[in-house]
């Protein structure tokens, strides 16, 4: 018998399955009939998880941390993200104002379920990460796409953020690097955008998860670090998925105002309770690691970066700008014709080589390609790609 219509709850009966997740349940579909695809759609390191950390999650289980733990992490490793992000970011918290959640994505879910009422405006600059409108339409809110271009490598400009701001307006989601343009903030583009927060009375959610993949010059800051009045206004997230190749161990976490902090704590609690205890532990090894470790794999990223720009960057058929951060290249196919899902569709089921379409991350002509691959790989589904865009271009 047929699902009634009013069976669901409106905020989450309709949400779209992630497109991403999606895309590569079909290429293991494909994999698993002996087709040899090409996955170019990771939004995830392809190392593995440094030795250091996982040997102190098997210490930590081998001694019997295997219980709960606390709500908003365990204290030791709360302290620890307060030094990392004073002697990385500049930024000054007490453990107080830390919530260890269950990755990234649980934690920017928590604060937006937080922040915003029903009928509150979120601003969201588009290209976003896929999952930030979902995530605010689930808390009751409404979001507001600032469009970006090429003109500005993708970047919200001060300008448009005044012009989008509404009575309504509450919210502005800021990801830098950005998923999937691979934009990164310079000071100088954060604090004409602090200027307008601070005049509008926003509240500014800084995803920095990408913050150490970053190239030719590319330095992040956090827009939080900018001065006490912009910082308190900030909520940053960041975690360990994506700079610790941690993405199974499913750990993040978020700085904010202590009310803040407390909320989500407290929300926390009715829902996933305190996050895995002896992955806490090698959280707290990864933040001890010796930044060369770190640094390897964002420089085999960085030959990666050249390899797609090699490829791509100079194609009469595609568009590509340089990514300035992340491990994305966020590609216009709009020569071809196609919109992004039916290009995508193409190229697996012609090329055997898998990315992903823009349309869910709000650019209908562009393509999300991931050089978190071997190099091999990455050669060959670019070579792949650009066939195709030439078959369809003549």
């Amino acid at each position: 018998m047929a699902a009634s219509a009013d069976r669901f709850n409106p905020r989450t009966g309709n949400i779209p399955a992630s497109a991403t997740l999606e895309i590569s349940a079909r290429v293991r579909k494909l994999r698993a009939g002996g087709r040899q695809v090409l996955a170019l759609t990771a939004g995830e390191p392809d190392f593995d998880t440094p030795e250091p950390i996982k040997e102190a999650a098997i210490a930590a289980l081998r001694s019997g941390i295997t219980k709960y733990s606390p709500v908003a992490g365990y204290p030791e490793l709360r302290e620890a993200i307060c030094r990392k992000l004073h002697r990385e970011n500049g930024l000054e918290y007490d453990p107080s104002q830390i919530v260890v959640s269950n990755g990234a994505k649980h934690s920017l879910s928590n604060v937006i379920s937080v922040l915003v009422r029903d009928g509150d405006e979120v601003l969201i600059p588009s290209p976003y990460w896929l999952s930030y409108p979902a995530m605010v339409r689930i808390a009751g809110g409404v979001c507001r796409f600032i469009e970006t271009d090429s003109r500005t490598r993708f970047k919200l400009t001060a300008e448009a953020l005044q012009s989008a701001v509404s009575p309504r307006s509450r919210v502005l989601i800021l990801n830098s690097p950005a998923n999937p343009t691979g934009a990164v903030y310079t000071r100088t583009e954060l604090e004409a955008l602090a200027e307008v927060i601070l005049e509008r009375g926003l509240t500014v959610i800084s995803d920095e998860v990408y913050e150490k993949i970053v190239f030719e010059g590319s330095v992040h800051y956090s827009i939080a670090s900018l001065g006490g009045e912009i910082k308190k206004r900030t909520v940053v997230v960041n975690g360990f998925s994506k700079t610790f190749a941690m993405t199974g161990w499913r750990l993040g976490y978020l700085a904010a105002e202590k009310d803040i902090a407390q909320a989500v704590a407290n929300l926390q609690s009715q829902s996933t309770s305190g996050p895995n205890s002896f992955a806490q532990y090698g959280a707290m090894a990864a933040l001890k690691l010796p930044a060369a470790i770190v640094s390897s794999m964002v420089k085999a990223y960085s030959r990666r970066r050249q390899i797609l720009i090699r490829a791509l960057g100079n194609a009469a058929r595609v568009g590509l700008l340089p990514p300035e951060g992340s491990f994305y290249g966020w590609v216009d196919v709009s020569a071809t014709g196609l919109p992004a899902t039916d290009f995508c569709i193409r190229l697996l089921e012609e090329k055997d080589t898998a990315v992903i379409p823009g349309e869910p991350f709000g650019g209908p002509q562009h393509v999300r390609l991931s050089f978190a691959c071997d190099d091999r790989t990455l050669r060959e589904g670019c070579t792949r790609l650009m066939a195709l865009c030439q078959e369809l271009t003549g």
